[in-house]
């Protein structure tokens, strides 16, 4: 038996916490199950002390009375500790006026600095210990649970035994289930192999445990979460929580679990999952368990956070606007939620207004020209020997319908999720077709986010199924991908089992052709999920945006309208998007022979061959495309030249496009009108501009140049034109220290966050919460706003300018400067082929430091020489802006899909650090 301790207050001076949250409650023991107002006496058990952190002293001496109260419950190896901020945010909400909860955080019996009995506590007795606690303590409800690790599994466990109680729960990672086929995580299974040595006797489970944070602990926290297990005796219920995990049916609290995991699926409460991806013990699979139990629940992954999710990311305030969204200042009765993961109420109808069943649906023009022998798609570097490979309306209308076929006679089913990991061909564009059709929902992680923010992506998105090229089913099998496999190409059979692979692309054929009077599913509604497409990841991870089937309809129209796409129109598609909806368009479009991961290596000999096999009259490519584009010029025969001389218009989006850039494409393409759509993943198409209209734009600017009256400093930019049709565009003001207005408007020379309404914006960030509910902040019933992070303004004449990222903004003494405009006029200096403005220094105190690359390319990175960083300071300066470094970069960091969005957060950071005398290295 493990020696009795009595509990105790925790020692002073442990950061984070105020000693008077700190109590030591008496708590009369139940026997399992016994009614909450059975007596401990007839129960014949015993009393035990717990040690609590509780802010009810403070609202009381706040004159604040509780809405209600969130029941924190930490898990192994951690303590009340845990929950401090949740605690002390709870308290400064209430002293700021906002509804007050009460925060009750307990150290489990075994835990912290509660007693240690000595007696042994299954997951049984410790939610009956729990419920002892809070009929103990008088909690009466309405009570929002809040768990972490096993202690999520325990407050669920309290949550589904009182119902009449319970307004909500709150999780940190955690898991209720443990699939039969599925191992327990690697580091439980070593935890339980060295029990006793790795929980008890030694501090390595403890230690491991801290050491997993990310960001690593500071030295003080680490060691107030190891303050009450400095001792073998007192890390007792560290082993005992190990040797709970049931590992398979016949432990002791394998049918507790089982009970409680059962009951989470009829939970109807609102719900909140906060969790980190990169936890090794509690993974996706186990949120996708909970989320599939409750799917209602919103949820928010932070991709850059752990095991310690609470050490990593700020999330007791999101928990408490959360708690804000859901019960305002008085929790009501437990009734449905709605998730913020599922398209709102609003989204869906509008959708359905936007896209009835008047609307044609995104493959109507499959089925108008089913017959046609003309082109729809073609590959230029997919054919037998070099030579395009062409594929017909006719043919690509029955691989579609027999790939459809086929993907239901395997078990896809509407809403199930298909991962394409297949490069931009006419395979890539029958299998999407095909899932649209089904109401599969098609998540397109594309190869420009590299192998690791790829990986993220899928694992993120939880694919049922997965339709790949060999190097993307590889990472599969050695990242343990979710997801039934699908092979583009027939593999032998060894490498088939090797890759878990199911059948192959031709597999799926010949099912679809051998089931061809199979009925496909009836056609889904413009407000079912249609695909979830993933952003560049240029300023931070990765998101996936969904969006509906009606908000797809309505990009493409609002495409068609813009630019007169339709049937029998050449598009060459540079951008995979674009290249994807040209069916859906009843374009004919070809994809040149190019690098989709790297589009500044596409040439102009590859552009004119693809226009001249799809007589084109569009072309759209990238603006790093562009720039290599033009840089090949040179190599163009007469024919090439004719072909590209045939384009009437063409466009590039996807990062700022110069000018000077624009106006050498339009020598190449003398014919064409140069286009600059602005949008984002999140909308394609918000606003346009063409190249006369850059130069009106300018020149305007260069005569009358307004003052942003919130941060007093001159407005400059990108202008991207005037809102499309179907668009509102109105900006989000920001004040002198760079925060962004609560308040939107549409003067003239305002500079702030830039907020767009369009039926084609997408429905909503995949998983992500927090960040939907800062996007659709200004969102209101029948209306939907998307703050898009980018930062620009209007001008007199109603166009966009687009001045930086939210992020990327300088905050300096005299207010906020936006990089875009310097920039600009930086790249005009001789020699300086693209620059960078970044801030270095505290945020209201910052200075600009000015980072270009040169025309000639440089082997190593450096301070400017004094000629170019004089000619650097004199460009900046005509806008108004002192600049305090000049450094050269051998190249500057751009995202992987564009090659075109610079990471000034990364360069800020490598700027910092050189100007700080570190190491002068590449950024």
């Amino acid at each position: 038996m493990s020696r009795v301790r009595s509990a105790s207050l925790p020692p002073a001076g442990l950061p984070g916490i105020d000693p008077s949250w700190s109590r030591l409650v008496d708590v009369p023991e139940r026997a399992i199950g016994s009614a909450p107002d059975a007596p401990a006496a007839a129960s014949g058990t015993r009393t035990n002390r717990w040690h609590i952190l509780d802010n009810a002293a403070d609202l009381a001496e706040l004159g604040a009375t509780p809405v209600g109260t969130i029941l924190c419950v930490h898990g192994n190896p951690t303590w009340s500790y845990l929950w401090r901020k949740t605690v002390a945010a709870a308290t400064d909400a209430a002293a700021a006026g906002r509804p007050a909860w009460r925060v009750i955080a307990v150290d489990q019996l075994e835990m912290g600095f509660s007693e240690r009995t000595g007696l042994a506590r299954p997951l049984a007795r410790r939610v009956q210990d729990l419920a002892d606690l809070t009929d103990a303590l008088a909690v009466d409800g309405p009570v929002v649970t809040f768990g972490h690790d096993w202690g999520g599994v325990i407050s669920l466990g309290w949550a589904v035994d009182h119902p009449d109680q319970l307004a909500g729960v709150m999780l940190l990672n955690t898991a209720v289930h443990q699939p039969d086929d599925v191992p327990i995580p690697a580091a439980l299974r070593l935890a339980l192999s060295v029990l006793r040595t790795g929980t008890v006797t030694t501090t390595a489970f403890l230690d491991t445990t801290l050491a997993i944070a990310h960001p690593r602990l500071p030295s003080d926290v680490r060691r107030a979460f190891r303050s009450p297990y400095l001792e073998a005796d007192r890390r007792e219920g560290i082993g005992a929580f190990v040797a709970d995990i049931p590992v398979d049916a016949s432990h002791e609290s394998a049918a507790e679990l089982e009970r409680i995991a059962g009951a989470v699926a009829r939970l109807t409460v609102p719900a909140l999952m906060m969790w980190g991806p990169r936890d090794p013990v509690f993974s996706d699979r186990y949120l996708d368990d909970l989320q599939r139990r409750m799917p209602h629940a919103d949820v928010h992954r932070f991709e850059t956070a752990g095991h310690l999710i609470a050490e990593d990311v700020e999330y007791a305030g999101p928990a408490l606007d959360w708690l804000g969204d859901r019960f305002g200042s008085a929790p009501g009765p437990a009734v449905p939620a709605a998730s913020a993961d599922a398209a709102s109420e609003t989204s869906a109808a509008l959708d359905d207004i936007v896209a009835s069943e008047t609307v044609p649906p995104m493959w109507h023009h499959l089925e108008t020209l089913a017959h046609s022998p003309e082109p729809a798609v073609v590959d230029m570097v997919a054919g037998p020997g070099g030579s395009p490979r062409i594929v017909s309306w006719a043919l690509l209308s029955t691989r579609v319908h027999q790939i459809a076929r086929g993907l239901v006679a395997l078990g896809v089913k509407p809403g199930d999720r298909v991962s394409l990991l297949v490069p931009p061909s006419a395979d890539l564009t029958a299998v999407v077709y095909a899932c649209l059709r089904i109401g599969a929902i098609v998540v397109v992680a594309d190869a420009g986010l590299g192998l690791r923010g790829l990986s993220r992506a899928v694992r993120g998105a939880r694919p049922d199924h997965i339709i790949s090229e060999v190097p993307g089913l590889t990472v599969a099998r050695a990242f343990g991908w979710p997801g039934q496999r699908i092979s583009v190409a027939t593999l032998p059979a060894v490498s088939a089992r090797a890759l878990n692979v199911t059948t192959s692309l031709a597999g799926v054929i010949r099912a679809g052709k051998a089931a061809h009077e199979l009925e496909l599913p009836h056609p889904p509604a413009p407000s079912a999920v249609a695909a979830v497409l993933f952003t560049s990841g240029s300023t931070g991870p990765a998101k996936g945006v969904v969006y509906t089937h009606g908000q797809l309809t309505a990009l493409r129209d609002a495409l068609s309208a813009q630019y007169d796409v339709g049937v029998g129109t050449g598009l060459v598609a540079g951008f995979a998007p674009f290249a994807l909806l040209g069916p859906a368009l009843g374009a004919r479009s070809v994809t040149p022979d190019m690098n989709v991961t790297s589009p500044r290596t596409l040439t102009a000999r590859a552009v004119a061959d693809a226009a001249a096999e799809a007589d084109a009259t569009v072309v759209f490519l990238s603006p790093a495309a562009i720039a290599n584009v033009v840089a090949t010029a040179d190599e163009l025969s007469t024919d090439q030249r004719a072909a590209l001389a045939g384009v009437r218009t063409f466009l590039s989006a996807g990062a700022p496009v110069s000018e000077a850039l624009l106006t050498a494409a339009s020598e190449l393409m003398p014919n064409a009108e140069p286009h600059t759509p602005y949008g984002m993943t999140e909308g394609l198409l918000m606003a346009d501009i063409s190249l006369d209209g850059i130069r009106s734009s300018t020149a305007s600017l260069a005569a009358d140049t307004p003052t942003d009256a919130a941060a007093g400093s001159a407005v400059g930019g990108v202008p991207v034109g005037r809102p499309t049709a179907t668009t509102r565009v109105r900006i989000a003001p920001l004040d002198p220290a760079g925060a962004v207005g609560a308040d939107l408007t549409d003067a003239a020379g305002v500079t702030g966050e830039i907020v767009v309404s369009a039926p084609h914006l997408k429905s909503h960030y995949d998983r992500l919460w927090i960040t939907n509910r800062l996007a659709d902040a200004h969102s209101t019933q029948g209306e939907r706003w998307h703050h898009t992070g980018d930062v620009g303004h209007l001008d007199g004449e109603g166009r966009l300018w687009v001045e930086g990222r939210l992020q990327h903004i300088i905050v300096t003494a005299d207010g906020v400067v936006t990089p875009v405009g310097i920039e600009q006029a930086v790249e005009r200096v001789d020699g300086v082929r693209r620059a960078a403005a970044v801030g270095v220094g505290p945020r209201g105190a910052q200075q600009i430091v000015v980072v270009v690359e040169l025309s000639v390319r440089q082997r190593r990175s450096r301070l400017a020489e004094p000629a170019l960083a004089a000619a650097v300071r004199e460009a900046a300066a005509s806008g108004g802006h002192e600049v305090a470094a000049v450094l050269v970069a051998a190249t500057l960091p751009t995202d992987i899909r564009h090659n075109s969005k610079i990471d000034r957060a990364a360069l800020a950071r490598w700027a910092d650090g050189i100007l700080r005398g570190g190491r002068m290295v590449s950024p």
